[in-house]
């Protein structure tokens, strides 16, 4: 499974969400993705990525697109699809 399909399936579980809407979700935007929602979010991603990320960047990570950016701090790399 790709970083990609790593990402996104962490989203779409925690959220119940489509794919379709991941590219412009925000952080509040939905009412899955509270502070409750948002920690189950950040530890669905540690696991799928075998990181621990430090509080600012839990913080900081406001978004589909934000996130993407913060977990490049830990060398995953999301590449978009081809």
């Amino acid at each position: 499974m790709s970083h990609l399909e790593k990402y996104d399936q962490a989203f779409m579980e925690t959220f119940m969400v489509e794919q379709k809407d991941l590219a412009a979700l925000k952080y509040q935007d939905i009412a899955a993705w509270d502070s409750v929602g948002h920690m189950a979010l950040m530890a669905a991603l540690e696991d799928a990525f075998d990181i621990e990320m430090d509080i600012d960047d839990i913080i900081e990570f406001s978004s589909y697109a934000a996130g993407q950016a913060i977990l490049a701090k830990y060398n995953v790399v999301i590449e978009p699809a081809a």
